[in-house]
């Protein structure tokens, strides 16, 4: 059974920094390409990063670039978040979730995360 389970979330003021973490259980995870995504209330899930297997490739929703890095541990099976700069319209639920192709697209991935809430006060 595969499972992905982020950590890290919280409440954080507009120029904070926070780390998410989703660790993953249940697959071959240095065969997937991972992602995180977002959902604000009202909103699409919306793609935020993107990480290749190896780590060497990283994709970035263009309002995040500069401010967010992803990142991979294949030996701890853990996907990373790191969001610095913060701002209000961060807010939402993130999720981790992996594909077994390189992917923006939600629908082509296969496993997510419960997910966990990121509130950015202003």
């Amino acid at each position: 059974q595969v499972q992905l389970v982020e950590s890290g979330g919280g409440l954080v003021q507009a120029g904070g920094s926070l780390r998410l973490s989703c660790a993953a259980s249940g697959l071959t995870f240095s065969n997937a390409f991972m992602g995180w995504f977002r959902q604000a209330p009202g909103k699409e899930r919306e793609f935020v990063a993107g990480i290749s297997w190896s780590g060497t490739s990283t994709y970035y929703v263009d309002s995040v670039k500069g401010r967010f890095t992803i990142s991979r541990d294949n030996a701890k099976s853990t996907v990373y978040l790191q969001m610095n700069s913060l701002k209000p319209e961060d807010t939402a639920v993130y999720y981790c979730a992996a594909s077994w192709a390189a992917s923006r697209t939600a629908r082509e991935y296969v496993y997510w995360g419960q997910g966990t809430q990121v509130t950015v006060s202003s």
